[in-house]
Protein backbone atom coordinates (compact mmCIF):
# COMPACT_ATOMS: atom_id res chain seq x y z
CA UNK A 1 0.00 0.00 0.00
CA UNK A 2 1.48 3.78 -0.82
CA UNK A 3 1.11 6.03 1.89
CA UNK A 4 -1.27 8.61 0.56
CA UNK A 5 -3.88 7.11 2.27
CA UNK A 6 -2.92 7.29 5.60
CA UNK A 7 -2.93 3.47 7.01
CA UNK A 8 -1.83 3.80 10.09
CA UNK A 9 -5.06 5.21 10.94
CA UNK A 10 -6.59 1.72 10.58
CA UNK A 11 -4.14 -0.37 12.47
CA UNK A 12 -6.67 -1.42 14.98
CA UNK A 13 -9.30 -2.44 12.55
CA UNK A 14 -7.45 -5.31 11.31
CA UNK A 15 -6.54 -6.79 14.70
CA UNK A 16 -9.09 -9.26 14.94
CA UNK A 17 -9.02 -10.90 11.63
CA UNK A 18 -5.11 -11.17 11.98
CA UNK A 19 -5.50 -13.01 14.98
CA UNK A 20 -8.14 -15.37 13.81
CA UNK A 21 -6.57 -16.05 10.37
CA UNK A 22 -3.72 -17.04 12.78
CA UNK A 23 -5.70 -19.02 14.88
CA UNK A 24 -6.77 -21.03 12.08
CA UNK A 25 -4.14 -21.71 10.40
CA UNK A 26 -1.84 -22.60 13.86
CA UNK A 27 -4.98 -25.28 13.67
CA UNK A 28 -4.13 -26.36 10.35
CA UNK A 29 -1.17 -27.03 11.54
CA UNK A 30 -1.74 -29.41 14.51
CA UNK A 31 -4.18 -30.94 12.06
CA UNK A 32 -1.25 -32.20 9.80
CA UNK A 33 1.14 -32.89 12.69
CA UNK A 34 -1.37 -35.40 14.22
CA UNK A 35 -1.63 -37.27 10.85
CA UNK A 36 1.67 -37.40 9.97
CA UNK A 37 2.83 -39.02 13.48
CA UNK A 38 4.73 -41.82 12.70
CA UNK A 39 2.90 -43.84 15.41
CA UNK A 40 0.52 -43.42 18.46
CA UNK A 41 3.52 -43.28 20.52
CA UNK A 42 5.72 -40.74 18.82
CA UNK A 43 6.00 -37.61 20.11
CA UNK A 44 3.80 -34.44 19.84
CA UNK A 45 7.46 -32.06 19.36
CA UNK A 46 7.26 -30.44 15.86
CA UNK A 47 9.65 -31.19 13.07
CA UNK A 48 11.69 -28.69 12.08
CA UNK A 49 10.15 -27.40 9.26
CA UNK A 50 7.04 -27.20 11.16
CA UNK A 51 8.74 -24.63 13.71
CA UNK A 52 9.92 -22.77 10.79
CA UNK A 53 6.37 -22.68 9.43
CA UNK A 54 4.86 -21.73 13.02
CA UNK A 55 7.49 -18.65 13.51
CA UNK A 56 7.12 -17.29 9.38
CA UNK A 57 3.43 -17.71 8.52
CA UNK A 58 2.48 -14.93 11.53
CA UNK A 59 4.81 -12.41 10.77
CA UNK A 60 5.41 -12.61 7.17
CA UNK A 61 2.65 -14.68 5.00
CA UNK A 62 -0.34 -13.63 7.75
CA UNK A 63 0.39 -9.82 6.95
CA UNK A 64 0.72 -10.19 3.16
CA UNK A 65 -2.63 -12.60 3.17
CA UNK A 66 -4.55 -10.28 5.86
CA UNK A 67 -3.32 -7.28 3.96
CA UNK A 68 -4.24 -8.20 0.54
CA UNK A 69 -7.98 -9.68 1.90
CA UNK A 70 -8.85 -6.36 3.70
CA UNK A 71 -7.87 -4.06 0.91
CA UNK A 72 -10.68 -6.18 -1.18
CA UNK A 73 -12.93 -6.11 1.25
CA UNK A 74 -13.19 -2.37 2.71
CA UNK A 75 -14.48 1.20 1.89
CA UNK A 76 -14.47 2.41 5.38
CA UNK A 77 -15.82 5.78 5.44
CA UNK A 78 -16.18 8.79 3.24
CA UNK A 79 -13.92 8.45 0.19
CA UNK A 80 -12.57 5.43 1.41
CA UNK A 81 -9.23 4.83 3.07
CA UNK A 82 -8.31 7.91 4.98
CA UNK A 83 -10.97 10.05 3.03
CA UNK A 84 -8.26 9.39 -0.20
CA UNK A 85 -10.62 8.38 -2.77
CA UNK A 86 -8.24 5.79 -4.28
CA UNK A 87 -8.06 2.24 -3.88
CA UNK A 88 -5.15 0.42 -4.74
CA UNK A 89 -6.49 -2.86 -5.58
CA UNK A 90 -9.94 -2.64 -6.24
CA UNK A 91 -10.73 -3.38 -9.95
CA UNK A 92 -14.09 -2.24 -10.56
CA UNK A 93 -15.89 -2.34 -14.14
CA UNK A 94 -14.99 0.59 -16.83
CA UNK A 95 -18.56 0.36 -18.42
CA UNK A 96 -21.50 0.28 -16.67
CA UNK A 97 -25.04 1.80 -15.90
CA UNK A 98 -28.34 0.70 -15.79
CA UNK A 99 -28.87 -2.22 -17.05
CA UNK A 100 -25.48 -2.55 -18.01
CA UNK A 101 -22.80 -4.73 -15.88
CA UNK A 102 -25.49 -4.42 -13.20
CA UNK A 103 -25.10 -6.78 -9.86
CA UNK A 104 -28.07 -5.20 -8.21
CA UNK A 105 -30.02 -2.30 -7.19
CA UNK A 106 -31.69 -1.56 -4.01
CA UNK A 107 -34.19 1.41 -2.94
CA UNK A 108 -32.89 3.83 -0.52
CA UNK A 109 -34.68 6.31 1.69
CA UNK A 110 -33.53 10.01 1.16
CA UNK A 111 -30.10 10.87 1.66
CA UNK A 112 -26.58 12.07 0.62
CA UNK A 113 -24.42 10.07 2.70
CA UNK A 114 -22.27 7.88 0.85
CA UNK A 115 -21.44 4.05 1.29
CA UNK A 116 -19.15 2.64 3.89
CA UNK A 117 -18.37 -0.49 3.57
CA UNK A 118 -16.49 -3.53 5.41
CA UNK A 119 -16.11 -7.19 4.00
CA UNK A 120 -19.96 -8.47 3.22
CA UNK A 121 -21.87 -5.13 4.59
CA UNK A 122 -22.42 -1.45 3.59
CA UNK A 123 -23.86 1.23 5.79
CA UNK A 124 -25.68 4.33 4.57
CA UNK A 125 -27.45 7.02 6.70
CA UNK A 126 -31.13 8.12 5.76
CA UNK A 127 -33.66 10.71 6.64
CA UNK A 128 -36.92 8.64 6.15
CA UNK A 129 -40.47 10.05 7.74
CA UNK A 130 -38.96 12.37 9.88
CA UNK A 131 -36.45 9.44 11.29
CA UNK A 132 -32.53 9.26 11.52
CA UNK A 133 -31.29 5.99 10.45
CA UNK A 134 -28.35 4.22 10.02
CA UNK A 135 -29.08 0.78 7.82
CA UNK A 136 -26.81 -2.06 6.72
CA UNK A 137 -26.91 -4.00 3.11
CA UNK A 138 -25.60 -7.53 2.19
CA UNK A 139 -22.93 -6.88 -0.47
CA UNK A 140 -23.87 -9.84 -2.17
CA UNK A 141 -27.24 -9.00 -3.58
CA UNK A 142 -28.55 -5.64 -1.69
CA UNK A 143 -30.45 -7.15 1.15
CA UNK A 144 -31.66 -4.76 3.34
CA UNK A 145 -30.39 -6.21 6.36
CA UNK A 146 -31.38 -3.67 9.27
CA UNK A 147 -32.24 -0.56 10.29
CA UNK A 148 -31.67 1.30 13.32
CA UNK A 149 -33.07 4.60 13.98
CA UNK A 150 -30.86 7.39 16.13
CA UNK A 151 -32.84 9.27 19.12
CA UNK A 152 -32.81 12.67 18.10
CA UNK A 153 -35.51 15.68 20.39
CA UNK A 154 -34.96 18.00 17.12
CA UNK A 155 -34.09 18.10 13.41
CA UNK A 156 -31.22 20.52 12.76
CA UNK A 157 -32.47 23.01 10.65
CA UNK A 158 -31.01 22.52 6.90
CA UNK A 159 -31.67 23.45 3.19
CA UNK A 160 -34.74 21.19 1.88
CA UNK A 161 -33.27 21.73 -1.99
CA UNK A 162 -29.45 20.80 -1.58
CA UNK A 163 -29.21 19.29 1.93
CA UNK A 164 -30.10 16.23 4.21
CA UNK A 165 -30.19 15.98 8.13
CA UNK A 166 -28.47 12.59 7.09
CA UNK A 167 -25.38 13.88 5.41
CA UNK A 168 -22.86 12.38 6.70
CA UNK A 169 -21.36 9.31 5.32
CA UNK A 170 -20.89 6.05 8.51
CA UNK A 171 -17.34 5.13 9.51
CA UNK A 172 -16.35 1.62 10.80
CA UNK A 173 -13.37 -0.28 12.01
CA UNK A 174 -14.57 -3.75 11.18
CA UNK A 175 -16.06 -3.79 14.49
CA UNK A 176 -17.90 -0.38 15.37
CA UNK A 177 -20.17 1.03 13.29
CA UNK A 178 -20.37 5.19 13.78
CA UNK A 179 -23.07 7.27 12.14
CA UNK A 180 -22.81 11.26 13.30
CA UNK A 181 -25.99 13.15 12.66
CA UNK A 182 -25.98 17.30 13.76
CA UNK A 183 -29.35 16.83 15.29
CA UNK A 184 -28.10 14.44 18.15
CA UNK A 185 -24.75 13.82 18.08
CA UNK A 186 -22.96 10.59 17.09
CA UNK A 187 -24.19 6.86 17.47
CA UNK A 188 -22.44 3.55 17.91
CA UNK A 189 -23.45 -0.41 16.54
CA UNK A 190 -21.98 -3.27 16.10
CA UNK A 191 -22.17 -4.90 12.83
CA UNK A 192 -25.54 -6.79 14.53
CA UNK A 193 -27.13 -2.88 14.81
CA UNK A 194 -26.92 -3.01 18.43
CA UNK A 195 -26.53 0.22 19.64
CA UNK A 196 -23.05 0.24 21.58
CA UNK A 197 -23.47 3.86 22.92
CA UNK A 198 -24.72 7.57 21.94
CA UNK A 199 -22.37 10.30 22.34
CA UNK A 200 -25.33 13.36 22.13
CA UNK A 201 -24.56 16.69 21.28
CA UNK A 202 -26.95 19.46 21.38
CA UNK A 203 -28.82 20.43 17.71
CA UNK A 204 -26.21 21.92 15.41
CA UNK A 205 -26.34 25.61 13.99
CA UNK A 206 -24.80 25.76 10.79
CA UNK A 207 -23.94 28.90 8.44
CA UNK A 208 -27.00 29.19 6.50
CA UNK A 209 -28.94 26.99 8.24
CA UNK A 210 -27.57 24.87 5.15
CA UNK A 211 -27.19 21.32 7.45
CA UNK A 212 -23.77 19.47 8.47
CA UNK A 213 -21.95 18.10 5.96
CA UNK A 214 -18.59 16.46 7.73
CA UNK A 215 -18.55 12.98 8.41
CA UNK A 216 -16.16 10.96 11.29
CA UNK A 217 -13.19 10.21 11.06
CA UNK A 218 -11.83 6.87 12.66
CA UNK A 219 -8.29 7.05 13.52
CA UNK A 220 -6.05 5.94 16.96
CA UNK A 221 -8.91 4.68 18.73
CA UNK A 222 -10.81 7.41 18.55
CA UNK A 223 -13.87 8.81 16.24
CA UNK A 224 -13.33 12.40 15.02
CA UNK A 225 -15.79 14.76 14.04
CA UNK A 226 -16.06 18.01 12.27
CA UNK A 227 -18.36 20.29 14.60
CA UNK A 228 -18.16 23.71 13.08
CA UNK A 229 -20.86 25.78 13.46
CA UNK A 230 -22.63 29.32 12.46
CA UNK A 231 -21.03 30.77 15.40
CA UNK A 232 -17.40 31.23 15.93
CA UNK A 233 -17.67 30.62 19.86
CA UNK A 234 -19.03 27.51 19.39
CA UNK A 235 -16.75 25.75 16.44
CA UNK A 236 -14.69 22.88 17.57
CA UNK A 237 -13.20 19.63 16.83
CA UNK A 238 -14.62 16.67 18.68
CA UNK A 239 -12.41 13.15 19.75
CA UNK A 240 -14.50 10.22 21.16
CA UNK A 241 -13.10 6.79 22.44
CA UNK A 242 -14.35 4.38 19.55
CA UNK A 243 -14.91 1.37 22.30
CA UNK A 244 -16.56 3.60 25.74
CA UNK A 245 -18.25 6.82 23.59
CA UNK A 246 -16.49 8.77 26.05
CA UNK A 247 -14.88 12.22 25.36
CA UNK A 248 -11.40 12.39 24.84
CA UNK A 249 -10.50 15.77 23.94
CA UNK A 250 -12.02 18.53 22.08
CA UNK A 251 -10.22 21.48 20.73
CA UNK A 252 -12.29 25.03 20.09
CA UNK A 253 -11.99 26.93 16.56
CA UNK A 254 -13.08 30.30 17.16
CA UNK A 255 -11.09 31.31 14.40
CA UNK A 256 -12.16 29.47 11.61
CA UNK A 257 -16.26 29.58 11.15
CA UNK A 258 -17.79 27.47 9.55
CA UNK A 259 -16.58 24.19 7.27
CA UNK A 260 -18.61 21.42 6.10
CA UNK A 261 -15.39 19.46 5.09
CA UNK A 262 -14.75 15.87 7.17
CA UNK A 263 -10.85 15.38 9.06
CA UNK A 264 -8.56 13.45 7.94
CA UNK A 265 -5.23 11.55 9.40
CA UNK A 266 -1.73 12.93 8.51
CA UNK A 267 1.41 10.91 9.92
CA UNK A 268 2.94 14.49 9.75
CA UNK A 269 7.19 14.06 10.20
CA UNK A 270 6.66 11.02 12.27
CA UNK A 271 3.54 12.93 14.43
CA UNK A 272 0.51 11.88 14.15
CA UNK A 273 -1.85 14.37 13.32
CA UNK A 274 -6.03 15.24 12.33
CA UNK A 275 -6.35 17.94 10.04
CA UNK A 276 -8.98 19.71 9.06
CA UNK A 277 -9.87 22.73 6.92
CA UNK A 278 -11.93 25.91 7.91
CA UNK A 279 -13.21 29.32 6.95
CA UNK A 280 -9.70 31.02 6.36
CA UNK A 281 -7.63 28.95 8.03
CA UNK A 282 -6.16 25.41 7.24
CA UNK A 283 -5.47 23.59 10.75
CA UNK A 284 -3.19 20.44 12.03
CA UNK A 285 -4.08 19.16 15.70
CA UNK A 286 -2.41 16.18 17.89
CA UNK A 287 -4.45 13.02 17.63
CA UNK A 288 -3.76 11.96 21.07
CA UNK A 289 -4.08 15.46 22.79
CA UNK A 290 -6.43 17.61 20.18
CA UNK A 291 -3.37 20.24 20.59
CA UNK A 292 -3.38 22.73 17.83
CA UNK A 293 0.30 22.07 16.02
CA UNK A 294 -0.06 24.27 13.14
CA UNK A 295 -2.36 26.95 11.21
CA UNK A 296 -1.92 27.87 7.49
CA UNK A 297 -3.88 31.60 7.03
CA UNK A 298 -5.46 32.41 3.69
CA UNK A 299 -8.03 29.85 2.57
CA UNK A 300 -11.39 30.52 1.37
CA UNK A 301 -13.97 32.12 2.96
CA UNK A 302 -16.09 28.78 3.72
CA UNK A 303 -14.99 24.95 3.16
CA UNK A 304 -16.84 22.27 1.98
CA UNK A 305 -13.98 19.91 0.26
CA UNK A 306 -11.81 17.50 2.63
CA UNK A 307 -7.67 17.33 2.37
CA UNK A 308 -5.51 14.72 0.86
CA UNK A 309 -2.35 13.30 1.92
CA UNK A 310 0.36 11.80 -0.86
CA UNK A 311 4.39 11.45 -0.72
CA UNK A 312 4.65 13.07 2.61
CA UNK A 313 2.40 16.39 1.76
CA UNK A 314 -0.61 17.34 2.33
CA UNK A 315 -2.91 18.80 -0.23
CA UNK A 316 -6.04 21.19 -0.08
CA UNK A 317 -8.31 22.51 -2.82
CA UNK A 318 -11.27 24.86 -2.21
CA UNK A 319 -13.64 27.79 -3.29
CA UNK A 320 -15.94 29.77 -2.32
CA UNK A 321 -18.59 32.23 -4.17
CA UNK A 322 -17.91 35.93 -3.70
CA UNK A 323 -14.28 36.51 -4.21
CA UNK A 324 -14.31 36.27 -7.94
CA UNK A 325 -16.85 38.70 -9.64
CA UNK A 326 -20.20 37.69 -10.58
CA UNK A 327 -19.90 34.63 -8.22
CA UNK A 328 -22.69 36.05 -6.07
CA UNK A 329 -26.33 37.56 -6.87
CA UNK A 330 -26.26 41.34 -5.61
CA UNK A 331 -29.15 42.95 -3.77
CA UNK A 332 -30.51 44.38 -7.22
CA UNK A 333 -30.50 40.70 -8.92
CA UNK A 334 -32.28 38.92 -5.56
CA UNK A 335 -34.67 42.41 -5.58
CA UNK A 336 -35.83 42.06 -8.59
CA UNK A 337 -36.67 38.88 -8.62
CA UNK A 338 -38.45 38.46 -5.29
CA UNK A 339 -39.66 41.78 -4.22
CA UNK A 340 -42.83 42.46 -5.68
CA UNK A 341 -44.14 45.48 -3.92
CA UNK A 342 -40.82 47.38 -3.94
CA UNK A 343 -40.72 48.42 -0.79
CA UNK A 344 -36.80 47.63 -0.46
CA UNK A 345 -37.19 44.45 1.94
CA UNK A 346 -37.74 40.40 1.05
CA UNK A 347 -39.23 38.57 3.19
CA UNK A 348 -38.40 34.44 3.70
CA UNK A 349 -41.97 34.05 2.17
CA UNK A 350 -41.39 36.19 -0.73
CA UNK A 351 -37.94 34.30 -1.32
CA UNK A 352 -39.69 31.17 -1.57
CA UNK A 353 -41.87 32.76 -4.31
CA UNK A 354 -39.26 33.20 -5.70
CA UNK A 355 -37.40 29.56 -5.73
CA UNK A 356 -34.73 30.67 -3.48
CA UNK A 357 -36.15 29.87 0.07
CA UNK A 358 -33.42 27.01 0.99
CA UNK A 359 -30.75 29.85 0.89
CA UNK A 360 -32.68 32.15 2.57
CA UNK A 361 -31.20 32.05 6.00
CA UNK A 362 -27.45 31.62 4.12
CA UNK A 363 -28.25 35.59 3.11
CA UNK A 364 -29.50 36.97 6.25
CA UNK A 365 -26.21 37.58 7.99
CA UNK A 366 -27.66 39.69 10.75
CA UNK A 367 -30.75 37.46 11.47
CA UNK A 368 -33.40 39.37 11.50
CA UNK A 369 -35.54 37.55 9.54
CA UNK A 370 -35.34 39.83 6.28
CA UNK A 371 -33.26 40.48 3.28
CA UNK A 372 -32.08 43.83 2.97
CA UNK A 373 -28.88 45.39 0.94
CA UNK A 374 -27.45 45.58 4.49
CA UNK A 375 -27.16 41.91 4.32
CA UNK A 376 -25.71 41.53 1.03
CA UNK A 377 -22.81 44.58 1.74
CA UNK A 378 -21.92 41.78 4.73
CA UNK A 379 -21.83 38.48 2.64
CA UNK A 380 -19.67 40.82 0.49
CA UNK A 381 -17.37 41.87 3.06
CA UNK A 382 -16.90 38.56 4.37
CA UNK A 383 -16.37 36.39 1.45
CA UNK A 384 -13.89 39.43 0.11
CA UNK A 385 -11.80 37.90 3.39
CA UNK A 386 -10.91 34.44 1.71
CA UNK A 387 -8.82 33.17 -0.86
CA UNK A 388 -9.89 30.71 -3.06
CA UNK A 389 -6.38 28.23 -3.76
CA UNK A 390 -4.83 24.68 -4.20
CA UNK A 391 -1.81 24.32 -1.61
CA UNK A 392 0.63 21.36 -0.65
CA UNK A 393 1.99 21.94 2.39
CA UNK A 394 5.20 19.98 3.00
CA UNK A 395 5.58 17.88 5.92
CA UNK A 396 6.98 19.27 9.45
CA UNK A 397 4.43 21.90 9.55
CA UNK A 398 4.22 23.67 13.47
CA UNK A 399 3.16 26.93 14.63
CA UNK A 400 1.48 29.42 11.98
CA UNK A 401 3.20 28.52 8.46
CA UNK A 402 5.63 30.69 6.45
CA UNK A 403 5.62 30.15 3.09
CA UNK A 404 8.56 27.88 3.24
CA UNK A 405 6.25 25.31 4.29
CA UNK A 406 3.58 25.86 1.39
CA UNK A 407 5.41 23.73 -1.89
CA UNK A 408 3.11 25.16 -4.01
CA UNK A 409 -0.27 27.25 -4.84
CA UNK A 410 -2.52 26.81 -7.79
CA UNK A 411 -5.64 28.97 -8.05
CA UNK A 412 -7.54 27.75 -11.78
CA UNK A 413 -9.73 24.77 -11.73
CA UNK A 414 -10.64 24.80 -7.81
CA UNK A 415 -13.46 22.61 -6.73
CA UNK A 416 -16.64 23.89 -4.81
CA UNK A 417 -17.91 20.84 -2.91
CA UNK A 418 -15.20 17.80 -4.78
CA UNK A 419 -12.53 17.10 -2.67
CA UNK A 420 -9.18 16.99 -4.50
CA UNK A 421 -8.00 13.43 -5.45
CA UNK A 422 -4.19 12.68 -5.53
CA UNK A 423 -3.45 9.63 -7.67
CA UNK A 424 -0.07 8.48 -9.13
CA UNK A 425 1.93 11.37 -8.48
CA UNK A 426 -1.06 13.98 -9.34
CA UNK A 427 -3.66 15.99 -7.99
CA UNK A 428 -6.99 15.62 -9.94
CA UNK A 429 -10.03 18.71 -9.36
CA UNK A 430 -13.49 18.69 -10.88
CA UNK A 431 -15.77 21.78 -10.94
CA UNK A 432 -18.90 22.75 -11.52
CA UNK A 433 -19.45 22.55 -15.43
CA UNK A 434 -18.00 19.51 -15.42
CA UNK A 435 -14.36 20.85 -15.56
CA UNK A 436 -11.28 18.76 -14.36
CA UNK A 437 -7.80 19.86 -14.03
CA UNK A 438 -5.02 17.71 -13.35
CA UNK A 439 -1.56 18.46 -11.88
CA UNK A 440 1.84 17.48 -10.91
CA UNK A 441 1.92 16.83 -7.38
CA UNK A 442 5.51 17.40 -6.60
CA UNK A 443 5.39 21.26 -8.77
CA UNK A 444 2.24 21.88 -8.95
CA UNK A 445 2.42 22.18 -12.88
CA UNK A 446 -0.25 21.60 -14.86
CA UNK A 447 -0.83 18.39 -17.43
CA UNK A 448 -3.79 20.01 -18.59
CA UNK A 449 -6.88 22.64 -16.78
CA UNK A 450 -10.45 22.99 -16.92
CA UNK A 451 -10.86 20.56 -19.61
CA UNK A 452 -14.58 20.28 -20.03
CA UNK A 453 -16.14 16.98 -19.76
CA UNK A 454 -19.47 15.89 -21.72
CA UNK A 455 -21.37 15.16 -18.14
CA UNK A 456 -21.57 19.59 -17.51
CA UNK A 457 -24.13 21.06 -14.33
CA UNK A 458 -23.10 21.13 -10.73
CA UNK A 459 -20.45 18.42 -8.83
CA UNK A 460 -20.80 17.25 -5.21
CA UNK A 461 -19.43 14.00 -5.38
CA UNK A 462 -15.93 13.96 -4.91
CA UNK A 463 -13.74 11.93 -7.36
CA UNK A 464 -12.48 8.64 -6.77
CA UNK A 465 -10.17 6.18 -8.21
CA UNK A 466 -8.66 2.93 -9.11
CA UNK A 467 -7.34 0.63 -11.03
CA UNK A 468 -6.09 3.48 -13.59
CA UNK A 469 -9.09 5.24 -13.90
CA UNK A 470 -10.53 8.25 -12.21
CA UNK A 471 -14.68 8.38 -11.77
CA UNK A 472 -16.38 11.54 -11.78
CA UNK A 473 -19.87 11.65 -11.10
CA UNK A 474 -22.27 14.82 -11.96
CA UNK A 475 -25.11 15.94 -9.94
CA UNK A 476 -27.52 15.00 -12.42
CA UNK A 477 -25.97 11.59 -12.51
CA UNK A 478 -23.61 11.61 -15.64
CA UNK A 479 -20.54 9.59 -15.11
CA UNK A 480 -17.75 9.75 -16.65
CA UNK A 481 -14.68 7.25 -16.45
CA UNK A 482 -11.67 9.28 -17.54
CA UNK A 483 -8.05 7.43 -17.72
CA UNK A 484 -5.57 8.52 -15.15
CA UNK A 485 -2.33 10.36 -16.65
CA UNK A 486 -2.13 12.08 -20.04
CA UNK A 487 -1.93 15.69 -21.43
CA UNK A 488 -5.78 15.96 -21.92
CA UNK A 489 -8.79 13.10 -19.73
CA UNK A 490 -9.27 10.31 -22.06
CA UNK A 491 -12.32 9.32 -21.57
CA UNK A 492 -13.32 5.55 -21.34
CA UNK A 493 -16.83 5.48 -20.57
CA UNK A 494 -19.37 7.78 -20.03
CA UNK A 495 -22.96 6.55 -18.50
CA UNK A 496 -26.37 8.56 -17.16
CA UNK A 497 -27.80 6.87 -13.99
CA UNK A 498 -30.71 8.79 -14.58
CA UNK A 499 -31.35 10.93 -11.35
CA UNK A 500 -29.64 13.13 -9.14
CA UNK A 501 -26.64 11.09 -7.12
CA UNK A 502 -24.69 14.01 -4.28
CA UNK A 503 -23.23 10.99 -2.79
CA UNK A 504 -19.31 9.94 -3.86
CA UNK A 505 -18.99 6.30 -5.30
CA UNK A 506 -17.65 3.73 -3.16
CA UNK A 507 -14.59 1.52 -4.89
CA UNK A 508 -14.53 -2.30 -3.70
CA UNK A 509 -13.01 -5.63 -4.96
CA UNK A 510 -14.25 -5.73 -8.73
CA UNK A 511 -17.43 -3.46 -7.40
CA UNK A 512 -18.75 0.11 -7.75
CA UNK A 513 -21.13 1.10 -5.34
CA UNK A 514 -23.69 4.42 -6.35
CA UNK A 515 -25.85 5.70 -4.37
CA UNK A 516 -28.62 7.73 -6.24
CA UNK A 517 -31.94 9.81 -4.96
CA UNK A 518 -33.73 6.89 -4.62
CA UNK A 519 -31.47 3.79 -4.91
CA UNK A 520 -28.07 2.28 -4.04
CA UNK A 521 -26.69 0.74 -7.41
CA UNK A 522 -23.99 -1.85 -7.55
CA UNK A 523 -22.36 -2.58 -10.52
CA UNK A 524 -18.94 -5.36 -11.03
CA UNK A 525 -16.90 -6.70 -13.66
Amino acid sequence: MRTHSGFAHVRYAGERELITIEHRIKSLCRIYLRKKRLDAGASSSQPKFMRKLGLLLPAAALSALCAGHAAESWWPQFRGPNASGVSDSARPPVEFGPGTNQLWEAPVPPGASSPCVWRDRIFLTDFDNGKLETCAFRRSDGKLLWTRVAAAEAIEEYNIQEGSPAASTPATDGRHVVSYFGSCGLVCYDFKGNELWHYKLPVAQTAGSFGSGGSPLIAGGLVVINRDQAQAKDCSLLAVDLKTGTKAWEAARPDVSQSFGTPIFWKNSGGDEIVMSGSFKLKGYDLKTGAERWSLAGMPAFTCTTPVVGDGRLYFAGWAPGKEPGTLPTWESMADQADKNHDGVITEEEAKAAGFGGFFKAFDLNHDGKLTPEDFEMLKAQTAKGENVMVAVNSGAHGELDADKVAWKQTAGLPYVPSPLYYRGRVYLVKDGGMVSSFDAATGAPFYQKERLEAAGSYYASPVAADGRIYFVSLKGGVTVVAAGGDRPKVLHRAALGERVSATPALVGKNLYVRTATALFAFSR
